[in-house]
């Protein structure tokens, strides 16, 4: 049977809750807050992450997909398939932060 669109919604904002928790200690904001998530498609069978990282350069990216994918599974512990996937394409720019972000690096609105 198919998870229901209400279904996927719920678990895919506990997702979003779960990666609100990992921290770029370079900035000390959260990855959702910063825009490095650019997907996630979550099911009761299996949840899928797209996020990058501000370069790919970033010598912290391994480290927080893996910090990523610790809290998704401890957050929803009923899901065996996890896979956090970095990318690079399209490239991260700071017009996918959040607000409160871009206020913390005094930017203005882009």
């Amino acid at each position: 049977m198919d998870d229901s669109i209400e279904e996927r919604d719920a678990l895919t904002d506990r997702v979003m809750q779960a990666l609100s928790e990992v921290i770029d200690p370079e900035v000390g904001i959260d990855v959702v807050a910063l825009g490095l998530v650019y997907e996630v498609k979550a099911t009761r069978e299996r949840v899928h992450v797209r996020m990058t990282m501000t370069s790919p350069a970033c010598p912290m990216g391994g480290q927080l997909a893996d910090e990523a994918l610790d809290e998704i599974r401890a957050r929803l512990p009923e899901i065996d398939d996890v896979e956090v996937e970095l990318v690079w394409d399209p490239p991260w720019d700071p017009s996918r932060m959040s607000e409160t972000a871009r206020e913390f690096f005094g930017w203005p609105d882009t």
